[in-house]
């Protein structure tokens, strides 16, 4: 394998990759000016609809910046010699190769996240406080990032310190003690990732007793669904757009539903969308995404062996000597059309699971108390009601609101 051609290879993925989503987000930017479809014409009146449509343009108009900037960026890294700079800088500091990866994923992704801080901050401050979302503080916003850099730093470096060792330990074998690692820690996150992490940005309380806690416990209970722990989180700290997720099996499991969404649903409407929740752990879409998802980590990482030793793929993205962390970065814009693909094949099953976990709760509960939380909550998130089919096939792990109404309805 040629260092040249797979250097060739690298910018052909990276335009191709960014030609192909501005393509299909130009296709999905015709369909904003669409009439408003009559499934939801009883809750969205025309200037909500007009207001919903400049939502969608402005996002989609600051999308093309954004995704230009991180194209330039990363060219020109590749172009300019800045792999070959940080890695440098990490063999200055420090012999060790465990060190110097660490000192190199760091500069490169925190040094990314600063770079792109400008972007992030006039997401939150001017577009999503313009159309009335944000409820972030500045003070909020910058704790958060520091927050999620130190988590990044341990919780990264833990993690990458293991898998190099392995890899010093067991040569091409480490994909499979780096694949128990991740798997372990898949799983811990899945159990836990509510209790340890969520505390770290948001407040969670049990939901109190009354009447929403009541017909929540005994629809749980006419299913057969053992559902102790019911918390509330304080979303609105961020935002004032709703959600509520379902984390955690066995004794771990556990609803969470955002404070904004027992403001903006009727308690009814509520319980429907907990249905639908229940609906994937009845249908074990949960155990099927957790395993797929642990599945496709093991392809990765076996293809990964195979050529994190080839010395081309490191070389290709600039630097003088080749290394496990280069390598890495080589492999990953390589093997980046591979995941598309899987995610395509994932986000076609995560659609269908949606549709089977609205049968659920259609079957179980009521189809027009979820018809009716879904139209208030899209209204209330100004979201798409009319986006183009292959961009909904590219990129939508849901239904578009109006099929899944359909298909409550029928």
């Amino acid at each position: 394998m040629d260092q040249t051609i797979v250097f060739y290879c690298i910018l052909f993925i990276l335009v191709g990759e960014f030609i192909l989503a501005t393509v299909m987000n130009y296709l999905n930017a015709k369909r904003f000016k669409d009439p408003i479809p009559t499934e939801v014409a009883d809750v969205f009146n025309a200037e909500e609809y007009k207001k919903s449509q400049a939502y969608k343009l402005t996002n989609y108009k600051f999308g093309i910046i954004t995704s230009v900037f991180s194209l330039v960026l990363i060219l020109a890294f590749l172009l300019f010699g800045g792999f070959a700079w940080v890695d440098q800088v990490a063999q200055n500091i420090s012999n060790n190769s465990i060190v110097q990866a660490l000192i190199f994923f760091g500069i490169i992704m925190i040094g990314s996240d600063i770079l792109n801080l400008p972007f992030s901050y006039y997401q939150t401050f001017v577009i999503e406080e313009k159309f009335g979302f944000n409820k972030t503080t500045k003070a909020t916003f910058f704790i958060d990032k520091l927050k999620q850099w130190l988590m990044t730093i341990i919780v990264g470096g833990i993690i990458l310190s293991l898998i190099l060792w392995f890899f010093q330990w067991a040569g091409t074998n480490f994909w499979l003690y780096t694949w128990a690692l991740i798997t372990i820690f898949t799983l811990f996150m899945n159990l836990f990732y509510s209790k340890l992490i969520v505390p770290l940005f948001n407040k969670q309380e049990p939901l109190e007793a009354g009447s929403l806690k009541s017909k929540i416990e005994n629809y749980a209970a006419e299913v057969g669904f053992d559902l102790q722990n019911i918390f509330v989180i304080n979303g609105s700290k961020r935002s004032t757009k709703a959600n509520a997720y379902f984390s955690g099996f066995g004794k771990e499991k556990r609803v969470t539903l955002y404070d904004t969404l027992i403001n903006d649903l009727e308690e009814e409407e509520i319980v429907a969308v907990l249905a639908h929740e229940i609906g994937h752990y009845k249908r074990k879409h949960i155990i099927y995404n957790l395993a797929t998802s642990v599945l496709l980590t093991g392809v990765m990482l076996l293809i990964l062996s195979l050529f994190i030793n080839n010395p081309e793929v490191s070389l290709a993205i600039g630097v003088d000597r080749p290394s496990f962390h280069a390598a890495l970065i080589g492999f990953g814009i390589l093997y980046s059309p591979i995941s598309e693909i899987t995610g395509l094949l994932m986000n076609h099953f995560s659609r269908k699971f949606e549709y089977q976990a609205d049968d659920y709760a259609k079957q179980t509960y009521a189809a027009l108390p979820l018809v009716a939380s879904l139209k208030k909550l899209s209204k209330n998130s100004l979201s798409n009601l009319t986006p183009h089919p292959a961009y909904v096939f590219m990129h939508y792990s849901h239904p578009p609101l109006i099929d899944r109404i359909r298909n409550l309805k029928a």
